[in-house]
């Protein structure tokens, strides 16, 4: 509950490379408001990779902890001084995630095939999204698996080949 003469507003920290979801956690512990926005696909997505937002009073609140929590890198400042976001941003990003309808995605491991025009359809393995639009396959080239990045509209789930119905596009 926020104390008579309190002010807090939102600031953004850096976090150390793929550890925001650590820095989170360790910050929370110390019961600071986090706000973390992710997307949901066939994986969490994180919106601003290497970022997220912690609430806090500059008057009231010990911000030494904060640089030496496992996982956080710094807190972002210009000229020296920690620079407040707009609590008006904050909730616009909220509604916005809200608003989303989940994106339907492949599960690390499924089969998928590949397909473009001018080329015939290849089988692979669907290891992850790599950001909007592209996802990171396993295909067999030459006898050898290679991890290839391609459009995600070109792929489409295999299934099982005793049903014999095809595959499905996301």
């Amino acid at each position: 509950m926020a104390q008579p003469n309190s002010n807090p507003r939102w600031y953004l920290i850096q976090t150390k490379p793929r550890q925001e979801a650590r820095a989170e956690e360790n910050l929370q512990r110390q019961n600071f408001e986090c706000y973390r926005p992710r997307r949901q696909s066939s994986t969490e997505e994180a919106l601003f990779p290497g970022y997220l937002f912690i609430r806090l009073d500059r008057q009231l609140d010990n911000w030494y902890p904060i640089r030496s929590t496992r996982g956080v890198a710094r807190v972002v400042a210009f000229g020296g001084e920690p620079t407040p976001v707009r609590d008006e941003l904050i909730a616009q990003l909220r509604q916005r995630l809200a608003a989303l309808p989940d994106r339907p995605g492949f599960e690390p491991g499924e089969r998928v095939q590949l397909k473009a025009s001018g080329f015939q359809e290849l089988e692979a393995i669907f290891v992850s999204t790599d950001g909007e639009q592209r996802s990171v396959i396993l295909l067999n080239l030459l006898h050898r698996e290679q991890k290839v990045r391609v459009p995600t509209r070109f792929l489409s789930l295999c299934v099982q080949p005793e049903l014999a119905l095809g595959c499905r596009t996301d």
